[in-house]
């Protein structure tokens, strides 16, 4: 909380002195369209987060930390705007945000490297004997595609849409209602991936 308040005092100490241009902090990341996200809830996909953030730009890569036992969302993600300027937006604008009863931590992200994804190699078996000395194959690597995994949750947030059932009062049940916040972000998730 003390980072989201400290980049909040200098966005308005910036206002105040009307800074533009090089002379903002945010200068120091122009080289970078990257930005960290914290503070998310665990129930939130790729897909909620796209289209949370899309307002502020074409985002290119989504990277949502998840746990690589269970799966699971950590609550942080990071992400790549098309246009660095969109960074600029998103950090001003929803740093410090509630979104879930949770405070969003949004900030630049400078060097960041995207996780690349371990495959395995066609080889041998496991567990094969290997001539004596010689070393496992190395993993071959690939990164991640945005378009895949944006596709994969806009598609899994429609089948959540579509397989909810009306309440009595023209809301809907459980996961996805009327109610529920990520209802919204899963129909624009569904819609943005079919358009």
């Amino acid at each position: 909380m003390n980072q989201v308040k400290h980049v909040q005092r200098i966005n308005e100490s910036e206002v105040d002195r009307q800074v533009k241009g090089s002379a903002s902090w945010h200068a120091d990341y122009a080289d970078s369209a990257y930005i960290y996200v914290g503070g998310l809830d665990g129930r939130l996909t790729e897909g909620d987060v796209v289209t949370i953030f899309s307002q502020f730009g074409e985002i290119v890569d989504v990277n949502l930390g998840r746990d690589k036992k269970t799966g699971k969302s950590m609550g942080f993600a990071f992400l790549s705007y098309e246009n660095q300027k969109s960074t600029v937006l998103a950090v001003d604008n929803l740093n410090g945000a509630k979104l879930m009863n949770r405070t969003l931590r949004v900030d630049h992200k400078k060097n960041y490297r995207p996780p690349e994804e371990e495959i395995e190699e066609e080889g041998p078996a496991k567990g094969a004997a290997l001539a004596p000395g010689a070393k496992e194959p190395p993993k071959q690597k690939r990164q991640l595609d945005i378009a895949d995994t944006a596709a994969a949750a806009a598609a899994a947030a429609a089948a959540r849409v579509e397989h909810a059932e009306p309440e009595p009062h023209g809301g809907e049940a459980g996961a996805g209602g009327a109610g529920d916040p990520r209802a919204a972000a899963a129909a624009a998730a569904a819609a943005a991936a079919t358009a």
